[in-house]
């Protein structure tokens, strides 16, 4: 991707172009004037034309320096990334181009995830929820009707939709979006992590350590022991009602075996933020601040081999082909072979 060519209009280029009129010779006045505004028929005499080309190609491409990609869904018919500015890239296969698309109103897209019909929904931090079709090319909006700040949704395996956000704040949708039931936990806590497992079963996770899980699809949740030390989870993954893990600053990642009762801390080699978990065929992987990558194999966090990028990495999917589909800041999408 070409970078954007940098055009130079401070002052430097006026001062060139009153060094070569015989400034000693001119009456002060009128010496003044040019040396305070004169120089804009001199600047058109001698700067050569703006060469926009850069630009206009970086405008062409589908990926951008400027994207912020926050989060990937993978489906049998599409892969989805979306961010910020209303963005929503697609394609068909790992082997195909990116297409861009741009949300109505740029709302900045924060989560995206695949629900059990195919479709996909997306979660935007202006308290809106994003719904398409199996090809992701049409999105309807749907209102958040809650004044809190929300940060992670989901389709449950019942079709009904749901995000958690600040106040330990859960929001559920039976109908596709059109009417929303809200509820607290009633801690002063933000909820950044929902999943369920199955119909019955999902866990939230949040600020301060906190963990709640449903066992009836939803209708009541109950608190668990806390993460130690006000563990703040930026991402979690259950692999099953007992096992899962979060992950969060300082290159932490806790487990627990017995379904949150308990957590234990795993060693990783780096002290670098982390974002981002993703399960895959191939086992665990973490994702994190400049460039970060890991993987889980042996019951121990390994740093995977992968460009050297100076930009956080949030989201990851397995691709039929074999790869992750690793996403992140400065419109990075990337693949690493896992199989």
């Amino acid at each position: 991707m070409m970078k954007p060519q940098a055009v130079d209009l401070n002052g430097s280029r006026a001062h060139a172009c009153l060094s070569r009129t015989n400034a000693a010779h001119l009456p002060r006045r009128l010496s003044r004037a040019l040396a305070l505004g004169g120089c804009a028929f001199l600047l058109s005499a001698c700067e050569a034309p703006l060469n926009l080309s850069g630009v206009e190609q970086e405008l062409e491409n589908p990926i951008r320096r400027t994207d912020q990609i926050q989060s990937l869904a993978v489906t049998d018919q599409v892969q989805v990334a979306v961010g910020n500015a209303g963005l929503v890239l697609t394609r068909p296969d790992a082997g195909s181009k990116w297409q861009r698309h741009t949300l109505d109103g740029a709302p900045n897209l924060i989560d995206v995830d695949a629900c059990p019909d195919g479709s996909l929904i997306a979660l935007s931090f202006e308290r809106q929820l994003w719904v398409s079709d199996a090809d992701a090319r049409q999105w309807r909006k749907s209102g958040l009707p809650t004044p809190e700040n929300l940060l992670d949704a989901t389709c449950a395996p019942d079709g009904s939709y749901w995000a958690v956000g600040s106040f330990s704040t859960l929001m559920v949708s039976r109908d596709g979006g059109a009417n929303w039931g809200e509820t607290s936990l009633n801690e002063d806590a933000m909820l950044t992590s929902i999943q369920f497992l199955d119909q019955q079963t999902a866990y939230a996770t949040g600020e301060f350590g906190l963990v709640v899980r449903t066992d009836d699809g939803g209708q009541n949740w109950q608190p668990l022991d806390y993460i130690p030390n006000d563990f703040y989870p930026q991402a979690a993954h259950f692999r099953s009602r007992e096992q899962g893990w979060v992950v969060g600053l300082d290159g932490m990642i806790l487990q627990t075996r017995d379904g949150g009762q308990s957590w234990q801390t795993e060693r990783t080699p780096v002290a670098a933020p982390l974002y981002g978990i993703a399960d895959t065929s191939a086992g665990l992987f973490a994702l994190g601040e400049n460039g970060t990558v890991l993987s889980r194999g042996a019951e121990r966090w390994e740093q995977v081999d992968a460009p050297a990028l100076p930009v956080w990495l949030r989201s990851a999917a397995e691709q039929a082909s074999g790869e992750l589909l690793i996403a992140g800041g400065n419109g990075t999408l990337m693949s690493l072979p896992i199989q």
